[in-house]
């Protein structure tokens, strides 16, 4: 019975150990991504400053600089309560280890005052010997050896645990420490989150105070991407036919050619090729996991309806996601693809259009574009560079996805698809 409480005392320790180190490894993840974030936002606001002029984009990253400092504290909280947990824990499997050893003593005890009195000359060879045959004496010898074995295999087990245990606990103990002293050092960032939020509402006065240009200035903007919007449905839509376009044509040149088969008369007719459908369900596969059509930066619009910043109960619809990034960062693709569409809009600079089997990604307000239609791209390809806002220290980057079924084009959310 004591090898099964212990070794149950090892299990449930065991177990604990892993979910704890679990949460633990989660959080440190989650930290690590704000940190990152964080970094981002200090970039595009500390090069934005060199500028008198400022952008609405420029509140939007004062915004998320808020949100993500916010969130970065509460980790490093949630971090803290939950060493502050397993050291709880971990010091009540520490006193049922020491109730285990005194139990397993006082057994001990009581074997050698057991001995004692029954001792005599011979000891362990006359309990041996005086069997009455020589299969009871191996299995008194057996015995005797098994029992010494189980005791100081139990004893070596609990002080292996308990060593372990201290040693987990020491360490906790001085991670406790280091998160303290980090939730110290943050508490600057939490006069920063104050700095920034005297500073966002500096920023939301100033906008204010032209109301009336903001409202020319929006709809010159919802103009622009109408129009945007429309070329971009016209080129996949374009695109499209050209496809159909070109199936039927190898498809008469195949019936000319080639006797029809009575399967093949059955078989239906299948818009994408092998390769495309591959490529598909690659795309598909990866969904979550795509990079950022930038290296770095922050969503300064989100996909679909997002409020006016400063002006009340107006909102925009956004057909993809704005990313503030630096000055003329590099756009790159964000998975394998061909080159099918790149047009020039008036005050969305250049567009691209990639092929992903039946999924298309859309990477607008181009300034230079370095491929060219029919081109063949792999992940994280650079393909263009950005227009300036402005005349800001910062450019954006709008980035569409679009899912082809026939005729058919939807509008998806890419920040289900991207990984930051």
């Amino acid at each position: 019975m004591k090898n099964v409480s212990s070794l149950l005392v090892f299990l449930l320790l065991f177990t604990f150990c892993v979910q704890g180190q679990s949460t633990s490894d989660k959080l440190k993840k989650d930290q690590a991504r704000l940190e990152r974030k964080i970094a981002d936002t200090k970039s595009l606001l500390n090069k934005s400053k060199t500028n008198t002029k400022t952008s609405l984009s420029e509140l939007k990253v004062i915004e998320n600089q808020i949100i993500y400092r916010e969130r970065l504290l509460k980790n490093y909280d949630n971090q803290i309560r939950s060493a502050e947990l397993t050291i709880e824990k971990k010091g009540q499997e520490i006193k049922d280890l020491h109730a285990l050893i005194e139990t397993l003593k006082l057994q001990y005890k009581k074997l050698l005052l057991y001995s004692y009195k029954h001792r005599n000359k011979y000891g362990k060879m006359m309990s041996i010997v005086s069997s009455d045959s020589y299969y009871e004496a191996i299995k008194r010898k057996k015995y005797l050896d098994r029992i010494t074995e189980i005791q100081q295999k139990q004893f070596l087990v609990i002080k292996q645990n308990q060593a372990l245990i201290k040693e987990e606990i020491k360490a906790i103990e001085s991670e406790k420490a280091y998160k303290k002293v980090i939730v110290t050092e943050k508490s600057k960032e939490r006069a920063a989150i104050q700095q920034d939020k005297i500073e966002q509402e500096k920023v939301y006065l100033k906008f204010k105070s032209q109301e009336q240009d903001l409202v020319a200035q929006l709809k010159a903007e919802e103009k622009r991407k109408t129009i945007l919007r429309n070329k971009i449905s016209a080129a996949i839509q374009r695109e499209i036919a050209e496809a159909e376009a070109r199936r039927k044509r190898a498809e008469e040149a195949r019936r000319k050619n080639e006797p029809k088969t009575a399967s093949e008369a059955k078989a239906p007719n299948f818009a994408l090729t092998k390769e495309s459908l591959r490529l598909s369900a690659s795309f598909e596969g990866n969904k979550g996991k795509l990079p950022w059509p930038v290296d770095k930066g922050s969503i300064t619009e989100k996909f679909g309806k997002n409020p006016h910043p400063t002006l009340k109960n107006v909102f925009t619809n956004n057909r993809g996601i704005d990313i503030s990034t630096p000055k003329n960062a590099q756009v790159r693709a964000v998975f394998d693809g061909e080159v099918t569409s790149i047009l020039n809009i008036p005050g969305a600079g250049k567009v691209v259009i990639l092929k992903h089997g039946n999924y298309r990604t859309v990477y607008s307000n181009l300034k230079d574009v370095y491929i060219e239609k029919g081109d063949n791209v792999g992940t994280k390809k650079v393909i263009g560079s950005l227009l300036s806002v402005d005349k800001q220290n910062m450019s954006l980057v709008h980035f569409e996805l679009h899912k082809v079924t026939g005729s058919a084009v939807t509008c998806l959310n890419p920040t289900l698809w991207v990984s930051h």
